[in-house]
Order: C-alpha cells, then structure tokens, then sequence
C-alpha cells in the first residue's frame, strides 16, 4: 500500500515574521555550488507556514512539512520548534 503522506517535504528555517494570525513566514537556507565558478553560495527560500497556535516567533528555528493548501499563499505547516529565539 502506497503511504502518501511519507512523501512529504520537510525543510528547516528560521522564523521571520510573525505578524500575520497563524502565520509565519520561514526563510530556508540551502547551499548552492556555482557552475563556473565553483563556489559554495547561500540561496534562501521564504515560505508562509500554518502555525495554528502562534506559539512561534521571529528568530526561532522551526520545522516545517509540506500540506494541502490552506490558503492563496500557505502550502506549509509547522511541525515543531527547534531552538527558541535568544533575544
């Protein structure tokens, strides 16, 4: 039996905004190696994640699964939060 869910895409992030109602925007990190110039370069991803509690702020780490939609833009949910934000 095929298990769908097992599919899904995790990714790690930091929490840059908070400011929507169970909504927080992630930047994800990955590390690219140029063509030509093979160097190692940062490119960074920005998804909006469901976080239906608001238990998660800017500057934490956070783990986030791929999901249905929910809304226009969020195709994303929180899982857990890694690391508290240290302010």
């Amino acid at each position: 039996m095929d298990n769908k869910r097992a599919n899904r895409k995790e990714e790690v992030g930091i929490v840059i905004s908070d400011k929507a109602q169970k909504t927080i925007i992630v930047r994800v990190q990955r590390l690219v190696r140029h063509d030509k110039y093979s160097k190692t370069i940062k490119k960074f991803n920005k998804f909006k994640a469901h976080d239906e509690k608001n238990e998660a702020k800017v500057g934490d780490k956070v783990s986030i699964a791929e999901t249905r939609p929910i809304s226009k833009d969020k195709r994303w949910r929180l899982v857990k939060i890694l690391n508290k934000a240290v302010l």
